[in-house]
């Protein structure tokens, strides 16, 4: 009754601070650089909108929480610096020809390379964050792993229909190695539905390839949202679950991995979502996030912090697309500029914010949709 009663409050501030952590670090990464490079920051936000709390640091650099916690911002001096100007009785905002003192310490006036450098932070320290949180989780509690081997079998599973058994051991997917069963989720779920040949290692029998096709299954969660999985209908076996303790070597070697791998299936989804061979049902947007940030906050504290982790690398990974408005963009932009030995056009560069923010505005819309229609369904 009380987590009924309360559920949605406990949701909406368990999104609201995960929003906050890694849109924190995000910003951080922007700020950070930018100091080193002698930009004055004149406010740090969390949120937009008017300020709620803040204060002003000896650098006179304002850090506020603002009151619409979706994203946040560095502002740093020479963006959008204007003066007014009155012209026959009308007032009119002109650009403000800067001194050789504030030229010094604006973004606008900093080198090429010092601009891409302070742009390319914010995504960077996000994906740094991430390995920091599985480095510190790998070496103080180790690494959860199951070996590759099947504890029981979905009665009417593709994988049952295809002669597999319990105790059968999966040695490789498509011809490359299975060394852990958590990576067979990952495997399946960028298959998208194509037959797939499974190497199968049984007791007293020589290796067979099986070929399956996953199925679609409909599952609903503890808040009875109906969720649609690709599986083969296996289960892993509880006797050869293990937590392999790392030192802190092979602990980074284990969180760089990690965090590719999510890249890497972000990017191979997103591909697959391009080119039509995969559906945008599994797009989601601020209320998919929020109903994620809840269940991952029942799990445990640990349990949040991992997803804070996997949230912030796919906010790393989106912010580099190259869509103005977004970092990758003006990262374009910057290339563009290295190429041709001076930067577009203000006009050109103007008309690029514009279609990116439609472009942007335009996604937030359908993500959110497809959040709507996901609720409607359950």
């Amino acid at each position: 009754m009380l987590e009924h009663l309360f559920g949605v409050p406990f949701t909406l501030v368990s999104f609201f601070l995960a929003l906050s952590v890694v849109v924190f670090v995000h910003e951080f990464g922007h700020f950070f650089v930018a100091r080193r490079c002698g930009v004055r920051c004149e406010s740090f936000s969390i949120g937009f909108g008017p300020e709620i709390v803040g204060r002003t640091d000896k650098h006179g650099t304002r850090w506020k929480l603002s009151l619409i916690p979706l994203g946040g911002y560095v502002k740093m001096f020479g963006e959008g610096e204007t003066m007014q100007v009155v012209e026959g009785g009308k007032t009119t905002e002109v650009a403000r020809e800067l001194t050789p003192e504030e030229r010094a310490v604006s973004f606008k006036y900093k080198t090429l390379g010092q601009r891409a450098a302070i742009v390319f932070a914010g995504p960077a320290v996000n994906l740094i964050f991430a390995v920091l949180v599985f480095w510190l989780t790998f070496s103080i509690g180790g690494r959860p792993t199951t070996d590759p081997v099947i504890g029981g079998i979905v009665e009417g599973g593709a994988a049952a229909d295809a002669g597999i058994l319990p105790g059968d051991r999966i040695v490789t997917i498509d011809g490359k190695p299975v060394e852990r069963f958590e990576d067979i989720q990952t495997i399946v779920l960028l298959a998208n539905g194509a037959p797939m040949d499974i190497g199968i290692r049984r007791e007293g029998a020589d290796d067979r390839v099986f070929s399956v096709t996953p199925r679609v299954r409909e599952d609903k969660d503890e808040d009875g949202k109906v969720t649609k999985r690709l599986m083969l209908g296996i289960q892993a076996s509880r006797d050869h679950m293990t937590v392999t303790r790392m030192n802190p070597i092979s602990a980074a070697g284990a969180a760089f991995g990690q965090v590719y791998d999510v890249i890497h299936t972000t990017k191979v989804a997103v591909g697959q979502m391009i080119v039509g061979e995969r559906g945008t049902e599994d797009l989601g947007g601020p209320i998919r996030i929020a109903q994620i940030s809840g269940q991952a906050a029942k799990t445990g504290v640990l349990g949040f912090i991992l997803f804070m982790a996997i949230l912030s690398i796919n906010l790393g990974v989106v912010n580099l697309f190259p869509v103005p408005l977004l970092d990758g963009g003006h990262l374009m932009f910057y290339a563009i500029e290295a190429v041709r030995g001076r930067p577009l056009s203000e006009q050109v560069q103007e008309w690029g914010l514009r279609v990116g923010l439609a472009l942007v505005l335009t996604l937030m819309l359908f993500v959110t949709w497809n959040d709507i229609v996901q609720l409607i369904r359950t």
